[in-house]
């Protein structure tokens, strides 16, 4: 039976680990589809570093001849960015290619456009490595949880992320020294805003989301925050009760509408998410009828997204001349079932919260705080109290007559978010409390 042609687009590391899978596998992958599949084409910046690799792949730097080539019959996209890669894509699909794509920005972004082109074209667009790596997360929640009501999710999606906040607990260091660090190992990009502002994570849980609850893609309604605020004292005070902080994404379903969520959060540090370190990746998943399921693994890197783009090559193969009514749904639900749910804004968010005070050694100051959240009815799960240090030294008191700064640790109970706000903002008018409030939610999942 005549070969399946792929036309790659970029060749860097994640087209790498695409062409070395096919060639290595290509046994083992013809007995799944009945058919060989093999790259023929490739477009890429460098023709000179490309041809260097020594491939059995035609090498070019015309981009769009690959999406026009009347022979390639599925256009696999690892170049990223938005453009030139969106209107490459455009092309490829009014051909009446099917598409496979690593791109997450792209398909979070301009997903909803792309998905109704190709119902247009009658080709599919496929998007497993562009969340989590090589962990199947997607398929996971499109085809081995469709018995379920998918109630939430929570993951770890973006490994510079958790690498540096594993290295802050397990070693006590600063976040700008791991960054550097993670530059230096090239987990991080010179400019790491992607990665440790949540921007990257964002995009991920807005394609998880659409997927598990049989919505649009809404990149827009995900609510963002980065970790660069995370103190090494707030990763020793959570250590102290019982959690880990870990930038966690969390969507989840409720009657009134979704939270779609990035930011740091306290995990109980007895639960397997927490664990998770390190670079890698993991994404729990809580369905009605099977209750919490955990995905874990390599969140990036050449052969684990490869893996995940050449599963979706295999998908895109044995649809080649399948009608569209027998295809999986791209998001999951039939195109006409999509519900456009109640989006949540942040003070709608239920949330337990960790706050960190730094406040004079005064008589009174702890009632006058307590007092303010028993007058909006937040309780109060745990206090702690540091010792006293001095508020121009730094060191502990002394007989000098300077009141001294106290670090308070209190965490709540769960409660609507618009509260702890107002509370964090009748904190902070005290005269006796010295610096901004510290919150981060904390999620038991």
């Amino acid at each position: 039976m005549k070969p399946v042609s792929i036309g790659l687009l970029g060749l860097g590391t994640v087209g790498q680990g695409v062409a070395n899978i096919l060639l290595r596998n290509s046994a083992e992958i013809e007995r799944r589809t009945g058919r060989p599949i093999r790259v023929t084409r490739a477009a890429v910046r460098n023709q000179a570093k490309a041809e260097a690799l020594a491939l059995d792949i035609d090498i070019t730097t015309d981009a769009d001849s690959i999406v026009s080539d009347p022979d390639i019959d599925i256009v696999c996209e690892a170049m990223g960015g938005e453009e030139p890669a969106l209107q490459l894509l455009h092309k490829a699909i009014a051909n009446g290619k099917h598409v496979v794509t690593a791109n997450k920005a792209l398909i979070a972004v301009h997903g909803n456009e792309l998905l109704e082109a190709a119902r247009d074209s009658n080709v599919s667009v496929s998007y497993e490595s562009a969340v989590a790596g090589g962990i199947p997360i997607i398929k996971a929640l499109r085809e081995g949880l469709a018995a379920n009501r998918i109630q939430w999710l929570a993951g770890i999606i973006n490994g510079t992320g958790n690498f540096i906040l594993s290295e802050m607990a397990e070693k006590g260091r600063s976040f700008a020294d791991v960054l550097a660090e993670a530059q230096a190992l090239g987990y991080a990009e010179a400019d790491p805003t992607f990665d440790v502002e949540g921007i990257d994570a964002a995009h991920k849980l807005a394609i998880m989301a659409s997927v598990a609850f049989g919505m649009p893609l809404q990149f827009d309604a995900v609510y963002t925050e980065g970790i660069s605020h995370v103190t090494r004292e707030d990763v020793e005070f959570a250590d102290e009760l019982g959690y880990r902080i870990k930038h966690l994404g969390l969507a989840r379903k409720r009657q009134d509408g979704v939270e779609l969520r990035v930011h740091p959060t306290l995990i109980p540090e007895k639960r397997l998410l927490a664990n998770v370190n390190g670079v890698m990746n993991a994404v729990l998943v809580h369905g009605d009828a099977v209750g919490p399921t955990l995905y874990y693994g390599a969140g990036a890197g050449s052969e684990p997204t490869g893996s995940a783009m050449v599963a979706d090559i295999i998908d895109a193969v044995r649809c080649l001349h399948a009608e569209p009514a027998h295809r999986v749904p791209m998001l999951a639900f039939q195109d006409d079932a999509l519900s456009s749910h109640v989006m949540l804004d942040t003070p709608d968010y239920l949330s337990a919260y960790y706050l960190r005070l730094h406040a004079l050694d005064q008589p009174g100051v702890l009632a006058t705080v307590t007092d303010i959240f028993g007058k909006l009815g937040i309780s109060i799960e745990a206090i702690m109290q540091k010792e006293p240090a001095m508020a121009d030294s730094g060191e502990a008191a002394d007989e000098s007559g300077e009141v001294p700064i106290v670090p308070i640790i209190l965490l709540t109970r769960r409660v609507r978010e618009g509260l702890i706000e107002q509370a964090i903002d009748r904190i902070q008018a005290l005269t006796t409390i010295t610096q901004p409030v510290t919150r981060i939610r904390v999620e038991s999942l």
